[in-house]
């Protein structure tokens, strides 16, 4: 029998307990973000009734009709690729954006940010796989926008986020997740704190959360296969 969405987030946060006492960490420092990308409100609705806190959206205009139309029942996550001309929407409708990549979309950002009279914290999305369809500042790069952000007024860094190679097997993507981790403890030997580590998805999350996650993006796991 086909289990709902309550009954699939219980399991996933069993899964992700496992996952973090398997080596040795507290399940309560890993935040959930269920992704809603093509997923409908009303089912969006339910999983928040369910116990999600965290929504994550790929695209500007669908979070947009969303929010209008639930309103600010969790905090939402733009977790997609963000155009420079997106970004005012994106300073208005979320609460974190985790798809920083650049140097002219932090300076678009923080333009936007002052205009709204709002403090927008960020997440810098790093490449860490050679797929030509994966985004993210390459790994070389990190710490230059990380201190244009730090310079920033309106913004405030929280941390990397990286999107895995798309595999079979989960240990494919452990090298990719532990990349990030070493970025991280390159960043903290500077003396630049990094809250969170964002990666991990439906198919390679409990890999994830032993290399480090502390907020994995969780859709189909969540709401069953995505309807494009």
């Amino acid at each position: 029998m086909e289990m709902g969405i309550r009954e699939n987030l219980q399991w996933v946060r069993e899964r992700m307990a496992r996952a973090a006492q398997s080596v040795g960490r507290d399940p309560r420092e890993i935040l959930l973000v269920a992704v809603t990308k093509t997923v409908a409100p009303e089912r969006i609705l339910e999983a928040v009734e369910a116990g999600v806190e965290d929504l994550g959206e790929n695209r500007v205009q669908e979070a947009r009709s969303k929010i209008e139309k639930l309103g600010r029942i969790a905090r939402w996550h733009l977790i997609g690729t963000l155009q420079r001309n997106k970004a005012k929407y994106a300073v208005r409708l979320f609460d974190m954006i985790q798809s920083v990549d650049s140097v002219p979309l932090v300076e678009e950002l923080e333009k936007r940010a002052a205009r709204e009279g709002k403090v927008v914290p960020v997440l810098v999305e790093v490449k860490t796989s050679p797929e030509e369809t994966k985004h993210g500042v390459e790994p070389q790069g990190v710490d230059a926008l990380v201190d244009r952000i730090l310079e920033a007024g309106h913004l405030v860094f929280k941390g990397l986020m990286t999107i895995a190679p798309y595999v079979e097997d989960p240990e494919l993507a452990r090298p990719s997740f532990r990349m990030l981790r070493e970025i991280k403890e390159r960043l903290e030997a500077r003396g630049v704190p990094v809250e969170h580590l964002s990666m991990g998805m439906s198919g390679d999350f409990e890999v994830a959360i032993q290399e480090g996650s502390t907020m994995v993006r969780i859709g189909s796991a969540i709401f069953g296969p995505r309807n494009y």
